[in-house]
């Protein structure tokens, strides 16, 4: 099986309708990190979740590797993976007789998704709830929005700047997607974490003893390895 690339994307509006951003940060297997971020004058939060969402889609889909994209918009993960069958059944129209809000945004989305087939699954993150990446791309959003300058990273996951470790049970909603794009459920067992901490390694068995480690730390990175030689492959990353 190919490996996984990993994707997160997120929204952002003042207003609502107003001034809005959206962001993307994408995780390739061959080890390199790409942002992207993208905004609007006249917009609302819920255009520019799916926005994110389409962007980084459209930039993987000639890529051949199953994807999991994490996004912390509950109507992005429910109207995609539950709603949108049932919409398209009644015309575009809600279960209360209502136009779709949004169509153009959801048709694009759709097409997408349905061109990876069973290489698409969704993750429903908690919004601020401290998971690095996914604040990275608050901060992206909100800088887009704003109209402000921001420096959109494209290169080695080395220097990246933030953590990569994928979000854990403290991070995510329970919620079940199901059908082909189903949320996969946390893993509770196997592997442990790394630390590394002005230059010193260091194994752990538990996310709580890595997080105590680099907790506020300035500089520290931690991701979960599944075996040695995904060690090995994360410490030469690192340059460690």
């Amino acid at each position: 099986m190919k490996e996984t690339i990993f994707i997160y994307c997120d929204g952002a509006c003042s207003g609502n309708p107003g001034p809005g951003g959206w962001a993307v940060v994408i995780i390739y297997p061959e080890g390199l990190v790409r942002e992207m971020g993208g905004g609007e004058r006249l917009t609302t939060n819920n255009r520019m979740e799916m926005a994110g969402a389409i962007a980084a889609l459209s930039a993987v889909q000639d890529r051949p590797e199953p994807v999991k994209l994490f996004t912390d918009s509950a109507l992005l993960i429910n109207g995609i993976t539950k709603w949108i069958g049932g919409w398209r059944r009644n015309g575009w129209m809600t279960a209360a007789g209502k136009p779709v809000v949004n169509r153009d945004l959801w048709e694009r989305l759709l097409s997408l998704t349905q061109a990876r087939k069973r290489r698409l699954s969704w993750g429903h993150v908690k919004g601020h709830a401290g998971h690095e990446i996914n604040e990275r791309c608050d901060v992206i959003a909100v800088a887009f929005s704003k109209a402000t300058n921001t420096r959109l990273y494209d290169g080695p996951a080395v220097g990246c700047g933030y953590s990569l470790l994928e979000p854990g049970p403290e991070h995510l909603r329970e919620s079940s997607t199901g059908g082909k794009t189903s949320s996969s459920k946390p893993k509770s067992k196997g592997g442990y974490y790394l630390s590394l901490v002005a230059g010193r390694l260091e194994r752990h068995p538990t996310w709580a003893g890595c997080r105590q480690r680099v907790n506020g730390v300035s500089g520290a990175r931690f991701k979960k390895v599944a075996s040695a030689e995904e060690e090995r492959e994360i410490l030469r990353l690192w340059g460690a």
